[in-house]
């Protein structure tokens, strides 16, 4: 059965804006059950506390989050989630770089930060997709 937005048409975006969003809001809720994790991927050149960082971050990941599930918002959401990408891409950085840097981090694992940070350009390149595929009013 094909998915149909309220307007009637067959809607092609759903289930990557599911995906995103299920993504988006795992991790939202995930800035606030274990914040520390957050907070060390926050550049140091920042200004404010890492916190502060943390917990906007998972508040706007939920709220981009919230946007793929809706029809009528979905569109936005899909611009809004490519900005996010792009916003915490630093955040990656820091994260590779740190783990880089740590000598009792075991190889593998600062292969996979530093391999996951490419990654960042297909979420960024799926969430314009969906927006593109968004249902219009």
């Amino acid at each position: 059965m094909a998915d149909i937005s309220p307007a009637g048409a067959p809607d092609s975006g759903r289930t990557p804006a599911f995906r995103l969003a299920a993504l988006l809001l795992g991790a939202g809720v995930m800035h606030f059950l274990i914040p520390e994790q957050f907070d060390s991927t926050i550049p140091p050149q920042l200004p404010g506390k890492a916190r502060s960082y943390t917990y906007w971050s998972g508040i706007a990941e939920i709220g981009v989050g919230t946007t793929l599930l809706i029809p009528r918002t979905r569109r936005l959401g899909g611009r809004l989630a490519a900005l996010l990408f792009i916003a915490v891409f630093p955040a990656n950085i820091q994260l590779a770089v740190d783990t880089i840097r740590n000598p009792k981090a075991p190889a593998a694992l600062k292969a996979v930060w530093l391999l996951r940070l490419p990654m960042q350009w297909p979420l960024i390149s799926r969430a314009l997709a969906v927006s593109r595929r968004a249902p219009r009013d």
